[in-house]
């Protein structure tokens, strides 16, 4: 099981140079290699003799130029290029087995990271070498043990982070006080409602900071492009971004945690989260909420604890049955909250 620990870094401002340098250097590579696979692409559709593009040409073709064109590509790890290259070769692939987009062009200050393979870098305690650069201190130690994969060097607002990928051996959590089976109903009032009775109503991280974050982002608009005012006002409000994530986060993984340590069986819905996000009334509050995270955190907790995880087809009316005596509601409004069995008296809160 790969497990990735992401750990905040403490650089001082040299090392934080180099990882803004090194970073620079593998959003450049990616940029370029996207840019060359586009001029192949259309040469080998106007001469079919000519080689398809792939990333293994793309990275010998830039070991080959960068001396002589991009000397300062030296001055950081031969990782950060090649990795990225690497990266654009999985892009295409994804792309073209239909499960993402055409990539894009990384942008600077939202794709500040690159990656360093486990032969270019050590871990010992609380802090990590870096090639070309020395030992960074870190915030904590790594937490899971195991043969270490990779390590992802990234920025989020003004902090710089490492995301460190392990394999280890599939770790059984001890067991805790099983309650059985539960079934989870998410929802935009209260992110999760449990077949118990219990709702928990979550952070709603994005709708207590907007009024916050739509002032910021005013004030952003009116600096001068380029001036450091600007530039001081794109960092407090990447800031706020990085605080109403972790808030969500957290909340996150509270939860999951708490419904993967208290039941056996968990029963959720197979939720259409693209498309709900098409509802132009209730996109920010479904987004604000986080039922694909939710759901991932559940899958990856429960096979950690050995339990079981069931999805619901989508389709299945269960908000119109009854859990008593199994009656079918013929019509339900989406307006209205609770409704009483017909058979057995039984009273609802779909």
């Amino acid at each position: 099981m790969f497990l990735a620990h992401r750990i905040q870094l403490v650089p001082n401002n040299v090392q934080a140079t180099y990882l803004a340098r090194a970073a620079g250097t593998a959003r450049f590579a990616y940029n370029w290699a996207l840019a060359e696979w586009g001029r192949r692409y259309a040469a080998c559709k106007a001469d079919p003799s000519l080689p398809t593009p792939n990333e293994g040409a793309l990275r010998r073709q830039l070991n080959a130029i960068k001396r002589d064109c991009f000397p300062w590509m030296l001055e950081v790890s031969k990782n950060a290029p090649q990795m990225a290259i690497m990266q654009l070769g999985r892009a295409f692939q994804n792309f073209f087995e239909g499960r993402a987009r055409y990539p894009t062009f990384r942008r600077k200050g939202r794709d500040d990271r690159f990656t360093l393979t486990n032969d270019q870098f050590r871990i010992e305690a609380n802090r990590i070498r870096i090639p070309k650069l020395g030992w960074v201190r870190m915030r904590e130690s790594l937490r899971f043990a195991g043969r270490i994969v990779s390590a992802s060097i990234l920025r989020i607002a003004d902090r710089w982070y490492a995301s460190i990928t392990v394999d280890t051996a599939d770790p059984i959590l001890p067991y805790s006080d099983s309650q059985g089976a539960v079934g989870v109903d998410f929802g935009v009032t209260t992110l999760a409602t449990l077949s118990t009775g219990e709702t928990v109503t979550g952070p709603k991280a994005l709708r207590t900071l907007l009024e916050r974050m739509r002032r910021l982002s005013r004030g952003l608009s009116r600096k001068v492009k380029g001036s450091r005012n600007r530039a001081r006002a794109k960092i407090v409000l990447a800031k706020l971004h990085a605080r109403i994530a972790n808030l969500r986060r957290d909340s996150l993984h509270k939860l999951s945690s708490s419904i993967t340590r208290h039941f056996d069986t968990i029963g959720i819905e197979d939720l259409n989260v693209k498309g709900m996000l098409g509802n132009r009334r209730l996109s920010r509050a479904i987004a604000d909420m986080g039922f694909g995270e939710l759901r991932r955190q559940l899958a990856y907790k429960a096979a950690q604890r050995g339990r079981l995880v069931v999805v619901v087809n989508r389709w299945y009316p269960s908000s119109k049955t009854c859990s008593c005596c199994g009656y079918l509601l013929v019509q339900l409004d989406l307006g209205v909250r609770h409704w009483t069995c017909q058979d057995c008296g039984t009273q609802h809160d779909p």
